[in-house]
């Protein structure tokens, strides 16, 4: 069982900085790949970036060159930096974790993005 809480959601103007943090707990030496998704009302939870244990990354192409996914192991933390921010990326971002098959998920934080 591993626990996941978000953190570093808040109101930013576009073109602006976020940074997601991601505190992860429980079974965590079960952990390989981690991850952010994120999700608007009435529209599927999306992929946003995932990163494997030896630090092996991946990206939408929405964020791609505008976000990047980190993860200090010794910290059990996950981060996600967030540049140039638009409007569109406005949504519930969701730290995640693969474990033995499973998904886990944390409750989700909210990033706004005002135009």
């Amino acid at each position: 069982q591993v626990q996941l809480v978000e953190s570093g959601g808040g109101l930013v103007q576009a073109g602006g900085s976020l940074r997601l943090s991601c505190v992860a707990s429980g079974s965590i030496f079960m952990i390989n790949t981690m991850g952010w998704f994120r999700q608007v009302p009435d529209k599927q939870r999306e992929l946003v970036a995932t990163i494997s244990k030896g630090g092996i990354t991946n990206y939408a192409d929405s964020v791609k060159g505008r976000f990047t996914i980190s993860r200090d192991n010794a910290k059990n933390t996950m981060y996600l930096q967030m540049n140039s921010l638009k409007p569109e990326d406005g949504a519930v971002y969701y730290c995640w974790a693969f474990v033995n098959g499973m998904n886990n998920w944390g409750k989700g934080t909210l990033v706004t993005v005002s135009s």
